[in-house]
């Protein structure tokens, strides 16, 4: 069973190699292949946003940021973004912290949440966040430098909460 709790600081050396081998791979995240670890913890562990673990067995098998999308007077959306170790895929641990996220998401507040990031080619996400009734509402033409396709479309997907 997946148990997900916001992430510790001591968390960290957990999560960073699940960011490591998402970002190296260059097929899914904007980020630089060959991001710093430094670089990645700030973004991933720096408020505002806000960082949370999946566990399965007490291993640490995922993790997800929330966020407010915009500051100021577009704090009221959320964003997400969501890791899960590679070789874990297709366990439930992405749905399960898609699950969270949207609990999470409103009982912080917010009266959506939006993954403004999902590249095209990424088909399991998308088919993921569709069947949590997330909706995609833009599309941004060969937006993301694929490494196995070249320049890919990306999409906004988005839900009210």
């Amino acid at each position: 069973m997946v148990q997900v709790t916001l992430a510790e600081l001591t968390d960290w050396p957990a999560i960073w190699p699940i960011f490591h081998a998402v970002v190296a791979e260059g097929n899914t995240y904007a980020f630089a292949p060959d991001i710093a670890e430094a670089d990645a913890l700030l973004i991933w562990m720096t408020p505002p946003a806000r960082c949370y673990i999946a566990r399965v067995e007490e291993q640490i098998v995922g993790t997800c940021i929330i966020k407010p999308n915009q500051p100021g007077l577009g704090d009221h959306v959320a964003n997400a973004a969501f890791m899960v170790v590679q070789d874990q895929s297709g366990q439930g641990i992405g749905r399960a912290l898609g699950h969270f996220a949207l609990d999470e998401s409103r009982r912080l507040g917010f009266v959506a949440i939006k993954v403004h990031y999902v590249v095209s080619t990424n088909h399991r996400a998308i088919k993921l966040w569709q069947s949590l009734g997330f909706a995609i509402v833009g599309q941004v033409p060969q937006a993301f430098r694929h490494q196995q396709h070249g320049l890919v479309d990306v999409y906004v997907m988005h839900r009210f909460l």
